[in-house]
């Protein structure tokens, strides 16, 4: 079988039925290995950066939250260059390369920790290019959304998107089996009520490289490249000049900035307001009934619309915020609220789970509806190219997946400097409800825009 599929139609139903089905649901099965070992090398740094100071590193309270948040940083400015890669080089291609360079932050990650002088700068070094987990998302929504015909790709896109943010919760569950078994190396020694401790941190790394290799392997003899979709850098670049780009990114920084933020400041925000408590018996949850639940969001988004249930997602949002707010305690230290304070988080989890899979449904349905309407305008009907509203599109899935992702850093780093500058969180909750707000309003206008669209508009 050739690589190189020079004919595709998804929404050609004859071609879809008699072929195209087979082709998108394999390449899009492996896709999703790559993306979940993509997602487990960006939340490394959140799962183990609570080990450092037992292996020997001291670190301020505010440079171990910096940590956990600059892979979102890394993973956020990646994604607006991944975004833009499939059409240029393929997605078997890009999927396979990008997938293979998860060895470099998961194996140097490996080394570092197993060398005591290893200071915060190589660190930081070393959790920026974890972000290259971060960037993959952004060129693997964008290979899945050319697959797909327009009437399922909340499905697909949910579906893929969800299983792959099941890396978060992976790492969060692997990496304390890793550091806590010893797979090969030399242990780090601590103490604990006078007692000798042993953890193997370097396997938090290290557990990674084998089934990133195998996973790259199969992306590169197992997927297509489309050749339909081909376009240059300078012919994606429009959607830069698309307001729709940036108000969409808006809304998923709201969704999945919310996931990846709370993933990553969650474990730190526990260990630094309930001290009692371990935090590593809970914070996987969350990630993982985020993830779970984002292809709901997409199949709510292609029966109920997009835009409806983006709104109320945000509404849901900023309710359970406050609901943080009442349930966190007024003085660190205690154990006052915390299952409240649990239960909101996985409400704001699930809730930015359906978020994302209906923002990432709203994101063709608004760009094939600006096309349209263009053509009409322009008088050219169906003599149009059918892909060049998928390749925007696409450019957009890419784009706001990088804005969203900033929400990853700006979260846990939020945190670390309202804890530092008053000594509790509230200041940075009281941020997020204000955002919600603003995702409200915008959400609110794209609502607006369903009930008016023309039939063939926003299906």
């Amino acid at each position: 079988m050739s690589t190189l599929i020079t004919r595709w139609e998804p929404d050609n139903r004859a071609f879809w039925d008699l072929e195209g089905a087979r082709v998108a649901r394999r390449n899009l099965a492996l896709s999703v290995p790559p993306l979940v070992l993509a997602f487990a090398v960006w939340s490394l740094w959140s799962a183990a950066v609570v080990y450092l100071p037992h292996a020997g590193f001291v670190f301020t309270t505010d440079e171990l939250f910096w940590l956990a948040a600059l892979p979102a940083l890394g993973g956020a400015t990646l994604r607006v260059v991944y975004a833009f890669m499939v059409p240029i080089f393929g997605g078997r291609r890009w999927t396979a390369v990008s997938t293979a360079l998860l060895v470099v932050p998961a194996a140097g990650f490996g080394l570092a920790v197993q060398n005591p002088d290893t200071g915060f700068g190589t660190f930081a070094l070393l959790a920026l290019a974890c972000g290259l987990g971060g960037g993959h998302f952004a060129s693997s929504m964008a290979n899945v959304s050319f697959f797909f015909p327009r009437s399922q790709q909340g499905t697909a896109l949910g579906l893929s998107a969800g299983l792959g943010n099941l890396g978060v919760s992976l790492a969060q569950f692997v990496v304390p089996l890793a550091v806590a078994g010893a797979l090969f190396g030399v242990p780090q020694e601590w103490a604990q009520a006078g007692e000798a401790r042993h953890l193997w941190l370097h396997n938090a790394g290290f557990v990674w490289v084998p089934f990133i290799l195998v996973a790259a392997a199969a992306a590169w003899f197992g997927m297509n490249d489309l050749a339909p979709v081909r376009a240059s850098l300078g012919e994606q670049a429009v959607v830069f000049r698309r307001p729709d780009a940036w108000r969409l990114s808006w809304l998923y920084l709201g969704t999945f900035g919310s996931f990846m933020g709370y993933s990553a400041g969650l474990p730190l925000l526990i260990a630094s307001q309930y001290p009692h408590v371990n935090p590593l018996n809970y914070v996987w949850l969350g990630p993982l009934v985020g993830a779970l639940i984002r292809p709901v969001g997409g199949w709510l988004a292609d029966g109920l619309g997009a835009a409806r249930v983006t709104f109320w997602n945000f509404v849901v949002m900023a309710l359970a915020t406050l609901g943080v707010l009442f349930f966190i305690p007024a003085t660190a230290g205690t154990e006052d609220g915390f299952h409240g304070f649990l239960a909101m988080f996985m409400v704001l989890f699930i809730a930015a789970g359906i978020g994302n899979g209906a923002v990432f449904s709203l994101i063709p349905r608004v760009f094939a509806a600006l096309h349209q309407r263009a053509a009409r305008a322009a008088e050219q009907g169906e003599g149009r190219d059918p892909h060049v509203a998928s390749r925007e599109a696409a450019a957009v899935l890419g784009l706001a997946s990088a804005v969203g992702a900033y929400g990853g850093f700006f979260i846990p780093g939020s945190y670390g400097t309202a804890i530092t500058l008053t000594g509790g969180p509230a200041a940075a909750l009281w941020l997020f409800v204000a955002f919600y707000v603003t995702c409200i309003a915008i959400a609110g206008g794209y609502l607006f825009r369903d009930r008016r669209a023309a039939p063939s508009e926003w299906s």
